[in-house]
């Protein structure tokens, strides 16, 4: 009995002295990470603006890019979409000046399966949407007339939802 209430006296305490050290380990880390995060959007945002902008602002969860006299001529949103294959797809989405018409997008996050889902950032899938009103955008399956990437029907499907997401936000700050 003796030896029972040692062991767990010693595992209680080596609990402890883990826990204390990966609490300090998150909360070292927690604001570069979110750093990093913040500039990654910041980045996607530059990336899926139309290539007329000269300046971006922030308004709410939209990006809104202008060119040198001021005018805007393009959005950015993120578009979320909870039906992907392996969960949330996450995509920035960049629009023209009328928030409706798809200049590109960009993954910001996707655990799809790899080697099929994965590909929802190929040019070939991706740049079937550039040009194309973001509120009616459903794959061929379904009527629409975006090709599905092979055997990744349910990948995107969860695209066109995450770019209408996008799109609704853009229309709203518009």
């Amino acid at each position: 009995m003796k030896n029972f209430l040692g062991l767990v006296f010693s595992l209680t305490i080596i609990s402890a002295i883990c826990a204390a050290v990966l609490a300090n380990v998150s909360a070292l880390t927690e604001e570069p990470i979110k750093k990093m995060g913040e500039e990654r959007k910041k980045s996607a945002v530059k990336a899926v603006m139309p290539a007329a902008v000269e300046k971006i602002e922030e308004a709410g969860e939209v990006f809104i890019g202008r060119d040198a006299s001021g005018k805007v001529v393009g959005y950015a949103a993120e578009g979320v979409d909870a039906g992907g294959y392996g969960g949330d797809i996450k995509l920035m989405v960049g629009f023209e000046a009328d928030a409706k018409t798809v200049v590109r997008y960009i993954t910001l996050f996707a655990a799809e399966t790899p080697g099929l889902g994965m590909k929802l950032s190929a040019p070939e899938f991706s740049g079937q949407f550039s040009g194309k009103d973001g509120s009616s955008l459903k794959v061929a399956k379904e009527g629409g007339q975006i090709e599905a990437i092979t055997a990744a029907t349910i990948t995107s499907s969860a695209v066109c939802r995450a770019i209408e997401n996008a799109q609704k936000k853009a229309v709203a700050a518009k």
